[in-house]
C-alpha cells in the first residue's frame, strides 16, 4: 500500500468520524429540543431529512467510487457512535432507576 492511500484513507476516517459526530451529536440535541417542544414531530423529521442529507453527501463525497474509503469512512462513523454515546450518557447514581419488581398476575 503506497503512503498517498493511506494518508487518503486516514482522512476518509476522519471524515467519518466528523460525519458520525454531527449526525449522532445532531440527534442527542434533537431529542433534548424534541421532547420539550409543542411540534416534536417537525423536530424528528426535520432534523432527519438534514442529518441524512449531510451524511449522505459526505460519504458519496469521500467514497469517490472507491469501495475502500466508504469502508473506512463508515468506520470511523460507527466509532463516532460510540464516542457520542459515551459522552452522553447519564452520569452519576441519580439518574439511574432500580429495577422493579415483577409480580405474578393473580
Amino acid at each position: 500500500m503506497a503512503t498517498h492511500d493511506l494518508v487518503t484513507l486516514t482522512l476518509a476516517c476522519a471524515v467519518g468520524t466528523g460525519l458520525g459526530a454531527v449526525f449522532f451529536g445532531g440527534l442527542w440535541w434533537t431529542i433534548r429540543q424534541g421532547v420539550s417542544s409543542r411540534q416534536p414531530a417537525l423536530w424528528f423529521f426535520g432534523s432527519l431529512v438534514l442529518r441524512m442529507s449531510i451524511a449522505l453527501a459526505g460519504f458519496y463525497a469521500v467514497a469517490g467510487a472507491r469501495w475502500e474509503r466508504l469502508a473506512v469512512c463508515l468506520l470511523g462513523f460507527v466509532t463516532a457512535r460510540l464516542g457520542v454515546t459515551w459522552l452522553t450518557r447519564p452520569r452519576g447514581e441519580g439518574h439511574t432507576r432500580p429495577a422493579q419488581e415483577v409480580y405474578p398476575a393473580p
